[in-house]
C-alpha cells in the first residue's frame, strides 16, 4: 500500500529512496502562485543511522511502507555501550548500542517487556511501553510545610540514571511511574 505525501503524519514510517525513515515533523505549505501544487515540507529521521534530513515533496508523491516489523522482547542487561535483549518469540539474544537507543536507554531496567523494531530482520530500535516504573535512588528530602501545596517539585535521580521532577512527598527507595513519551513523573507505581 502506498502512502501519499498529503497523508503524512508525525511518527509515520516511510521509505524514501529505498531507505527507512520516520517522519518527525510535517508542514503543508500552501502555494502562492495560482495553479501551483501544495508542497509538503518534512523532517525525516533515518531508522538505521538516525541521521536527520529535511525534504520537500509534492502532495502527489507516494511512498512505500518500509519492511519494518515489531517483535516482543525483554531487556536483559547493559554492559557499557551495549544493551542486551531477548526476543520473546524465538529466545534469540541480540544487542543494540547506546547510539541506536538514544535517550530511550534511560527508561530500560532489567526484565522490562517492550517491542523491538526490525528492518529487513535486523534489530534497529526499541519501542518502549507508554509508562515504566523506576525506583528513586536519590532525592533531597521535602521541606516541611511545602508538602501540602501540591504544586512544588524537586529533582530525583532514578535507578537508570534518569533525572526527573517529582512531588516533594516522594522519598528515596519509592517506585514511581514515568511516561516514556514525555520523560515526566506520572504517579506512584
Amino acid at each position: 500500500m502506498l502512502i501519499g505525501a498529503n497523508e503524512l503524519k508525525r511518527k509515520m514510517l516511510i521509505a524514501v529512496d529505498s531507505q527507512p525513515y520516520t517522519v518527525t515533523e510535517v508542514f503543508f505549505a500552501a502555494p502562492s502562485a495560482r495553479g501551483a501544487s501544495t508542497m509538503v515540507r518534512t523532517k525525516l529521521r533515518h531508522l538505521v543511522t538516525n541521521a536527520v534530513m529535511e525534504r520537500t515533496f509534492k502532495t502527489s508523491e507516494k511512498f512505500e511502507e518500509p519492511d519494518i516489523a515489531l517483535a516482543p522482547a525483554s531487556f536483559l542487561y547493559s554492559d557499557g555501550d551495549a544493551f542486551h535483549f531477548m526476543d520473546e518469540a524465538s529466545y534469540e539474544q541480540f544487542s543494540l548500542t547506546a547510539g541506536q537507543l538514544g535517550e530511550e536507554r534511560l527508561f530500560l531496567k532489567e526484565g522490562i517487556s517492550l517491542h523491538i523494531r526490525r528492518y529487513n530482520g535486523e534489530p534497529i530500535a526499541a519501542e518502549l511501553p507508554p509508562f515504566v516504573d523506576l525506583a528513586v535512588t536519590s532525592t533531597e528530602p521535602g521541606v516541611r510545610g511545602d508538602t501540602g501545596s501540591g504544586g512544588s517539585t524537586k529533582t530525583a535521580t532514578l535507578e537508570t540514571g534518569l533525572r526527573v521532577r517529582v512531588p516533594l512527598f516522594i522519598k528515596e527507595g519509592e517506585v514511581v511511574l514515568i511516561s516514556t513519551q514525555t520523560g515526566e513523573f506520572a504517579g506512584r507505581a
